[in-house]
C-alpha cells in the first residue's frame, strides 16, 4: 500500500554516522582531511554557490544524506569545461548527486524574450555565466568522464520538470527526457527526500539501480515494459483510454439509502476507477510527439490526470529502442518529516569559502522561513504543482517557532526583522481536503479553480495563531508576509485579512490577478477579478482600520497563451482606468511541464479533452514583435511603447482610444501630451532613458522601502525590503529540495511590478477567483 511508507528518520544509520556533524559540508580535500575523511560517500554537484540553509537545495538533500550517516560532499559550480573539478573530492564510494541548482538553468540564463542575463542570484557578487546551459547534462557528462563506473543520480527543478519528453522553449522543439539524454542511472522529481533516503540506503547495500525500478518519485529507463503489469493505452487521440475520462473528481463518494427518517443510512463506498497499484498508461512515444503538435497536447493532459500521489498510475513512454519508466509522485512527507528535515543542524549562512561576497539570492531569504510546500492552486502557467506537490506538506508551529529563534542567534547583523513566513503561497498552511478519502483518489487539476472547491478547508486559524505567535517571540520586531497571498482563499477568511493587513504588511502588498479577462483567466485557470475587488476592500477597511497607509500592488503576465491582442488592450484600458503603472513586465515564459507551455507549443487547449476535429485552438502570441506588443500595452504610459500601440490600434481599428479625450489609451502623435512625456524623459527620442513611474503618497516600488522617500522627503515603510522581494524561480520552485526562495512560480513569468499613480481605485466589472504570485 502506498500509504504504508518507512518515515526518513527510522532507517538504519550507515556506518559512518560514528563521524561527527560537519560545521559545513565539505568542499575540498582539506576540509575532507580536518573531518577525518578518507573519502566521500556521496558528493552533490550544484549549479548554486553552496548556502548551507534550508531554503536551498543542496543543503536540505546534504544534511539530510548526513543525519542518515553517510559522509556527503559538495561540488558547487565546478568548471563544466575541466573534468578535474568534478575530481576534487575524489571518486565517491555509492554515487554522484547532480542539480542545476534552484532554478532551471536554462530560465536562470536566458529571459523571457531570450536574451542572455548577465547575472545569477544564486552565484556570489551577483556574477552571470557560472553554471552551463542543461547543466543538469553537462554536469553528468564530467561526472562520466571523472569516473566513468560512479552511479548518477539526477534531483532539483530541471530534471524534475523535464523528466518527460517536453517541449523546450529555447531550441523551439520537443526533447527527449534528460534521464534519456544524460545517461544517468536514475532520476528523482518532485520533494526527493524520500525516495533520495531510500536510494542511497540501498546503493550502500550493494543493490544497482536497475533494482531500483518502483520506488515513487523516480523515473528510470528500461529494456521491457513491466509483463506483470496492465498497461492502459493513451499513446493516442482515438484512443485516449481511461486516464481522459473525468466524470467525477473523486474516486469515493457516499450514497444513502434511507427506509425511515430515524434510521441510521448506510454509508456506500464506490470502488476505486482503475487498479492503481497493477497498471500503467502509455504516452505517446517521444518520436510522435516531435512532429504532432495535438498529440502533444493529449500527452501533457494525460501527464496531469496522473499526479495525484495516493491514486496515479506509472508512465511509461518509449525512447527509440528503450521505456522510459516514470514512477507514481512521491508521497507528501508527514509534518513530523517535514520537522525533522527543517531541524537539521543548518549553518544558515553561506560556506566560509566565499568570503565578503554576497550572494543575493541568500541576501533575501536569510531570515525567512519556509512554513509549508506544495500549492493546489494549479495555474496552468506555473510549475509548482508538478513538482512540489498538490497536497500541502506543513510544519508544526513549534518547529516553525524554533527556526526563528535560531534565525536570531545564527544570522549576522539580524535586526529582529523575520522577512517571509510563507512558501509557494502565504496562506494555504494547514489547509486541505476535509475527507481524506476524496483527497487520496482526487484528479483534479486544481482544489480552488472554477471554483473553491466544497471539501477544502479554508480556515486560516492556524496561520494567524503562527502569525501571533512569531511576533510574541523576544528578539522578533516584525514579521512580513512576502510570498504571495491567494486571495480567493484569503476573503474567506477576513479574520486572516485583518491579521495581514494589520501586522504583516510593510506599506504595500503584492498579489497577482495576472489579467482581467475571463477567457485568458479561465486557460490559467485563475479566478475573475471578482475575489481581487473583495479583497481590495478588506484590505482598504482594515489598513483605514489601523491607521495606516498601505497599496495593494496588482502584477500581470503580458503574453499569455490564449491571449488576444483585444484582451490586452483591455487589460491595459483596466490598468489606465484604475490608475496603475507597471514599472516593471514580463511576457510568459514556457517554462518546462506547465499546461500553458502546453498551450504555447500546440495552440490547442490541454485543460479540456484533446482532438484532432473540432479541438480548441488557441491564439498565442509567438514572435518578437507580437509579443513586445502585449508587453507594451501593460506599459502604455512609457512614451517608447506609444508608436508600436498606435500602430496596433490602427490596425485593429480602435483609432478612437489614440487622443486626449477621456477614455483613450494613448496620445495622438505629436501632441502636447506626447511632447510633455518626451521632455520629463529628458529626451525628445523615445526609449533613451528608462521611464519613472511616481506618486507624491507611495514609495518608489523599485527601491527597498526605507529608501524610497514620501511627499515631503521622509522614508516611507519600515526600512525593510519590499513584501515580494524574493527572487523567482522559473520552472523551479523554491530552494528547498529543488524548491526555489519564497515568492516565485516556477513556470510562470517573473512577477510584473506595479503600482498606483493616483487615487482611484472603481471596481472593474463582473469577475470572479483569485490566486497568489
Amino acid at each position: 500500500m502506498r500509504n504504508s511508507v518507512t518515515p526518513i528518520f527510522e532507517y538504519p544509520k550507515y556506518w559512518a554516522e560514528c563521524y561527527d556533524t560537519s560545521p559545513f559540508l565539505p568542499t575540498s580535500r582539506e576540509e575532507m582531511d580536518q573531518l577525518g575523511w578518507d573519502s566521500c560517500d556521496i558528493i552533490i554537484v550544484t549549479g548554486d554557490a553552496y548556502v548551507d540553509h534550508p531554503s536551498f537545495g543542496m543543503a536540505v538533500i546534504g544534511r539530510t544524506l548526513e543525519a542518515q550517516g553517510f559522509r556527503v560532499g559538495i561540488i558547487a559550480q565546478p568548471d563544466w569545461q575541466d573534468k578535474k573539478a568534478f575530481m576534487a573530492l575524489g571518486q565517491p564510494n555509492l554515487f554522484f548527486g547532480i542539480t542545476a541548482g534552484n532554478m532551471d538553468s536554462m530560465i536562470n540564463r536566458y529571459t523571457a524574450d531570450k536574451k542572455i542575463r548577465h547575472d545569477d542570484a544564486y552565484t556570489p557578487d551577483n556574477k552571470g555565466g557560472k553554471r552551463p546551459d542543461r547543466a543538469v547534462l553537462i554536469y553528468t557528462q564530467r561526472c562520466k568522464e571523472a569516473y566513468k563506473e560512479t552511479p548518477i543520480v539526477l534531483g532539483g527543478i530541471e530534471a524534475s520538470l523535464r523528466r518527460l519528453s517536453h517541449y523546450d522553449y529555447w531550441s523551439d522543439k520537443v526533447r527527449r527526457s534528460v534521464l534519456c539524454d544524460s545517461k544517468a542511472d536514475i532520476l528523482l522529481f518532485g520533494n526527493a527526500e524520500r525516495a533520495l533516503v531510500e536510494v542511497a540506503h540501498r546503493f550502500a547495500k550493494g543493490e544497482n539501480a536497475a533494482s531500483m525500478s518502483r520506488i515513487a518519485g523516480t523515473a528510470v529507463m528500461l529494456k521491457n515494459a513491466p509483463e506483470e503489469m496492465t498497461e492502459v493505452d493513451s499513446s493516442r487521440i482515438d484512443k485516449p483510454g481511461k486516464s481522459m475520462v473525468l466524470p467525477n473528481p473523486y474516486a469515493t463518494e457516499t450514497a444513502c439509502e434511507t427506509k425511515k427518517d430515524d434510521e441510521p443510512k448506510p454509508i456506500m463506498v464506490r470502488p476505486p476507477r482503475h487498479d492503481a497499484e497493477n497498471s500503467y498508461v502509455r504516452l505517446p512515444s517521444f518520436e510522435k510527439l516531435v512532429n504532432d503538435k495535438v498529440l502533444y497536447a493529449h500527452a501533457s493532459r494525460v501527464m496531469h490526470l496522473e499526479a495525484n500521489p495516493y491514486s496515479a498510475r506509472a508512465l511509461i513512454q518509449k525512447h527509440g529502442e528503450r521505456e522510459l519508466w516514470v514512477n507514481t509522485p512521491p508521497i507528501p512527507l508527514t509534518t513530523e518529516e517535514m520537522d525533522y528535515v527543517f531541524g537539521l543542524p543548518f549553518a544558515r549562512v553561506p560556506h566560509p569559502k566565499y568570503g565578503d561576497a554576497k550572494i543575493p539570492a541568500y541576501e533575501m531569504i536569510k531570515t525567512s522561513v519556509n512554513i509549508m510546500r506544495g500549492c493546489f492552486g494549479g495555474c496552468s502557467f506555473c510549475s509548482i504543482t508538478e513538482h512540489e506537490g498538490r497536497i500541502i506538506q506543513n510544519r508544526s508551529k513549534e518547529s516553525i517557532l524554533n527556526e526563528i529563534e535560531d534565525i536570531r542567534e545564527k544570522v549576522p547583523g539580524f535586526t529582529g526583522v523575520i522577512s517571509d513566513l510563507g512558501g509557494p503561497t502565504a496562506n494555504m498552511y494547514r489547509l486541505g481536503c476535509s475527507d481524506p478519502r476524496a483527497e487520496q483518489n482526487c484528479r483534479r487539476p486544481s482544489c480552488v479553480f472554477p471554483k473553491i472547491c466544497e471539501k477544502l478547508n479554508t480556515d486560516h486559524k492556524h496561520t494567524v495563531d503562527l502569525y501571533r505567535s512569531a511576533r510574541e517571540l523576544p528578539g522578533v520586531k516584525k514579521v512580513v508576509i512576502a510570498s504571495g497571498v491567494r486571495y480567493d482563499l484569503a476573503i474567506e477568511s477576513p479574520e486572516y485579512v485583518k491579521e495581514l493587513v494589520t501586522h504583516h504588511v510593510g506599506g504595500y502588498l503584492k498579489i497577482a490577478p495576472e489579467h482581467t479577462e475571463k477567457g485568458t483567466l479561465d486557460l490559467m485557470m485563475k479566478p475573475g477579478m471578482g475575489a481581487y475587488d473583495r479583497f481590495k476592500e478588506l484590505f482598504e477597511k482594515y489598513s483605514k482600520e489601523a491607521g495606516k497607509k498601505q497599496y495593494l500592488i496588482p502584477y500581470f503576465i503580458a503574453a499569455h497563451p490564449g491571449c488576444t491582442d483585444d484582451d490586452m488592450l483591455n487589460l491595459a484600458l483596466w490598468l489606465k482606468e484604475n490608475d496603475f503603472q507597471c514599472d516593471q513586465v514580463q511576457n510568459f515564459y514556457p517554462s518546462p511541464m506547465c499546461n500553458a507551455t502546453s498551450m504555447y507549443h500546440s495552440e490547442t487547449n490541454p485543460l479540456k479533452r484533446v482532438k484532432y476535429k473540432k479541438r480548441e485552438e488557441l491564439f498565442v502570441a509567438k514572435g518578437e514583435i507580437q509579443r513586445r506588443l502585449h508587453k507594451a500595452l501593460l506599459r502604455y504610459h512609457d512614451p517608447a511603447n506609444w508608436p508600436i500601440i498606435r500602430e496596433a490600434l490602427t490596425s485593429m481599428g480602435k483609432r478612437h482610444l489614440i487622443g486626449d479625450r477621456e477614455g483613450c489609451l494613448i496620445p495622438r502623435e505629436g501632441s502636447e501630451a506626447e511632447m510633455a512625456a518626451l521632455q520629463r524623459r529628458g529626451s525628445n527620442r523615445p526609449g533613451t532613458k528608462r521611464f519613472a513611474t511616481k506618486h507624491p503618497n507611495q514609495p518608489d516600488i523599485r527601491k527597498p522601502q526605507g529608501q524610497g522617500k514620501g511627499a515631503k522627503g521622509k522614508p516611507v515603510g519600515n526600512g525593510q525590503r519590499p513584501v515580494s522581494g524574493k527572487p523567482k524561480a522559473q520552472g523551479a520552485s523554491k530552494p528547498q529540495n529543488g524548491s526555489r526562495p519564497a515568492g516565485s512560480k516556477p513556470g510562470a513569468s517573473k512577477p510584473t511590478s506595479s503600482r498606483p499613480s493616483g487615487a482611484k481605485n472603481r471596481p472593474s466589472g463582473n469577475r470572479s477567483r483569485s490566486a497568489a504570485r
